[in-house]
């Protein structure tokens, strides 16, 4: 009667069969490499040079070398730039002028930041790629939404501090 028979999991029936198809494979996986090691003995070549001379045995070539690969830093150059020590640089009482070209190359290079060391993880984070994680664009949007209404609310403020003064007058 099929009320009292426990219901087959199915999960567990499929875990089964997986287990099953593996040891086959690991059996016939074991059974190939036997066969590849009684062909791994050297070939016996003849020798062109004599007709009728001895067997040689012929050596293996040796196996490739790994790769060699060379870490690539994705940070911008650690060089500290040359500092001119040149007399234009300085006034009349030894003080260095303002430069105000190189000022705006400091500030336009401080705003950019440094490059990114992992630039894969970077497009993950702006895609949403990576779960848990909001994606970049979300983000992005919160604060472009935070700078408005402080934006607006500063405006308010402002528009009412001078509506006070000239009601006042």
């Amino acid at each position: 009667m099929p009320l009292f028979r426990k219901n087959s999991d199915p999960i567990t029936a499929r875990s089964k069969e997986l287990n099953e198809q593996i040891s086959a494979l690991e059996a016939q996986i074991k059974q190939l490499s036997g066969k590849i090691d009684h062909s791994k003995s050297h070939p016996r070549v003849r020798s062109t040079a004599v007709p009728r001379g001895p067997t040689l045995l012929v050596e293996p070539s040796p196996p490739p070398r790994d790769p060699v690969f060379e870490q690539i830093t994705y940070q911008k150059s650690k060089e500290q730039p040359e500092i001119e020590l040149t007399p234009d640089r300085y006034n009349d009482l030894g003080v260095r002028k303002y430069d105000l070209l190189g000022a705006v190359r400091r500030l336009q290079n401080h705003l950019r930041g440094n490059a990114t060391a992992n630039p894969k993880l970077v497009s993950y984070l702006a895609a949403g790629s990576i779960k848990g994680l909001r994606p970049l664009r979300y983000e992005k949007r919160i604060a472009r939404n935070r700078f408005i209404f402080l934006s607006i609310f500063f405006v308010l403020i402002l528009w009412g501090i001078v509506q006070a003064v000239f009601t006042q007058r």
